[in-house]
């Protein structure tokens, strides 16, 4: 069902995905390593809990944020268990048994019995695929939480994932995320000092539908529940919400459960804004000058020049190099874009929550 809030676990729950869905399953089959990119709230998780049930591989769905929550930081520990339990789940806890702790090397960094558990997890995902005669998937959704992992920035299991893209053939990965700049700064394909540097992958992104298709993706929600509902009402949600999918389907929950279109919409903005102030809360902690800039665009102040300004009135002086490196920031973690010489959020809910 469109208007089911939780994630979606079948094709036919999804609407108007099939390319992402085929290009997915493909990198999945076909690339040691495949990106799977696109802002908060537009059906990345759905997406690929749908690519891992179809595809003809063993698919591990581990969300990194969960793994972030439990300490701050993404243990060893808890990145082993949280494997652990998928395992158990999938009924293949047994395969874990006998698996040797041994001085191992990956990447050229050494690794002693006592730090080797996910290598260890590495040569079960081998036997795993052995025995099972198929490809293994390790799938990191909100993958950019990773970088909380180890003592290094995230460089033991790149160095991990290196081994395995070097060595075992039979093992791939799925990295997801929503902040996508930081994504790609944490994976390093790019940069040279990162263990995946130079590596071949694939990379599908996720965009938000566009007008129309918003509309239709409601018309087609409200007939799966049995409810008509007029053409003004729904451009109308349209034009507060755009193209998220996410919050378009919290509308479409709310108006079938309520039968209010007001009262939906209210719902919807209400809930909205607490999950963005929360989002908020997380960002303020790395600086406060986030949420100033945020709020800066979103009451229409766009220029470089004129952020500085408003930033400068309300929090005191800020360099040139300060101001644009925080601007980048906000770019690389999806909240807002440039365009033309001038910034603007890319979720209209977002900008709407602000300026409140």
């Amino acid at each position: 069902m469109l208007f089911d809030p939780r994630p979606k676990e079948r094709r036919d729950e999804i609407f108007d995905r099939e390319g992402e869905i085929e290009a997915l399953l493909n990198g999945m089959k076909n690339y040691p390593i495949t990106l799977l990119i696109g802002i908060r709230r537009v059906g990345k998780s759905s997406l690929l809990r749908v690519a891992l049930n179809e595809c003809d591989e063993i698919g591990l769905y581990i969300d990194a944020r969960k793994l972030y929550s439990i300490g701050g930081s993404v243990s060893q520990v808890a990145l082993v268990g949280e494997i652990r339990n998928i395992l158990a789940g999938k009924g293949r806890v047994g395969f874990l048994r006998g698996i040797s702790v041994e001085r191992v090397s990956i990447a050229g960094v050494q690794l002693k019995p006592r730090e080797a558990t996910f290598v260890d997890l590495l040569d079960f995902l081998n036997s795993l695929g052995r025995k099972a005669g198929k490809k293994v998937i390790i799938a990191f959704d909100e993958a950019q939480y990773l970088r909380f992992y180890g003592s290094r920035g995230g460089k033991e299991l790149l160095a991990a994932v290196a081994y395995a893209y070097d060595s075992l053939e039979h093992l791939g990965f799925v990295f997801t995320g929503s902040e996508v700049g930081l994504l790609h700064d944490f994976l390093g394909l790019d940069d040279y000092s990162s263990p995946l540097y130079g590596r071949i992958h694939e990379e599908v992104e996720v965009k938000p539908f566009r007008r129309e298709l918003s509309r239709e993706f409601l018309r087609r929600g409200f007939g799966e529940v049995g409810m008509s509902v007029s053409e003004e009402e729904i451009k109308a949600a349209v034009e507060e919400l755009d193209g998220i999918p996410g919050w378009l389907v919290e509308f479409g929950f709310h108006y079938w459960k309520k039968g209010s279109f007001e009262k939906a919409l209210e719902m919807t903005m209400r809930k909205a804004g607490a999950v963005i102030r929360e989002e908020l809360k997380e960002l303020e902690k790395r600086s406060g000058r986030y949420s100033l800039i945020l709020r800066a665009i979103a009451m229409g102040i766009t220029s470089w020049s004129m952020i500085k300004e408003y930033v400068e009135a309300k929090a005191g002086p800020i360099t040139n190099a300060r101001l644009s490196e925080l601007l980048r920031n906000l770019e690389k973690m999806g909240w807002i874009t440039k365009e033309n010489g001038k910034y603007r959020i890319i979720d209209p809910v977002v900008e709407k929550v602000l300026r409140e």
